[in-house]
């Protein structure tokens, strides 16, 4: 069956997120590197061209340190909201009632293919969603490290110092430093949207409730 809204509007929200990201990978891309060779200039060392810089540690250290944190945030997020609850908040179920999202897949001609299946595939799809999230969280993780490691050489072999193997590093401070930076601010933002959402309002946004709920009112309506 044809939807009767055009392509554009049907997927204007994802399309919008992903231009906003590329823009920003863009920025940082394109800032990150000039910062890199003006730090490379004032230690007398040969500047990056774009492609040497695409695959240096700075780069790929800062893209995967802010993607590793995401992806963490939405994984918990996930699996945090299936048994624990905030009463007033727009982004909890409510503690009072079951909801739809609790109840047993029922097998429909439009069901998707993992239902119809049943058995492990059917397990497997119910939880996709965290899963997904933890494979990108440890995917982002891994290349993160890979990252802040090849750039933590690269710095060492600027000031001829000796560089350090993986199974050091991964105990060193400054690792773990910038992944923590970076869980506290996702963990901040995910509890300022479920407090703020007991009493603010944001007319037509699905992440809030309808104006005129009372407070003490879950979920978005």
């Amino acid at each position: 069956m044809a939807s009767k809204h055009p392509f554009l509007k049907r997927n204007g929200l994802s399309i919008a997120l992903l231009l906003l990201m590329l823009f920003s990978l863009a920025g940082q891309f394109l800032t990150g590197w000039s910062d890199k060779n003006n730090e490379l200039i004032l230690n007398d060392e040969q500047q990056l061209n774009a492609w040497a810089y695409l695959q240096s540690g700075h780069f790929i250290q800062a893209t995967f340190e802010n993607w590793e944190s995401e992806f963490l945030q939405m994984a918990l997020y996930v699996l945090l909201t299936v048994k624990l609850f905030q009463v007033g908040s727009s982004e909890s179920k409510d503690p009072d009632k079951e909801e739809e999202v609790d109840r047993e897949p029922k097998v429909t001609p439009d069901a998707p293919s993992p239902v119809k299946k049943g058995g492990v595939w059917l397990w497997l799809y119910s939880r996709s969603l965290s899963i997904a999230f933890t494979f990108l969280f440890l995917a982002s993780f891994a290349l993160h490290f890979y990252g802040s490691l090849k750039n933590h050489n690269e710095e060492q072999l600027q000031d001829r110092l000796p560089t350090v193997p993986w199974n050091q590093y991964i105990g060193e401070s400054g690792f773990w430093f910038e992944s923590f930076q970076n869980w506290q601010s996702e963990f901040l933002s995910v509890a300022s949207i479920v407090i703020l959402s007991i009493w603010l309002r944001q007319k037509g946004s699905p992440e809030s409730k309808p104006v005129d709920a009372p407070h003490s009112e879950t979920g978005g309506g």
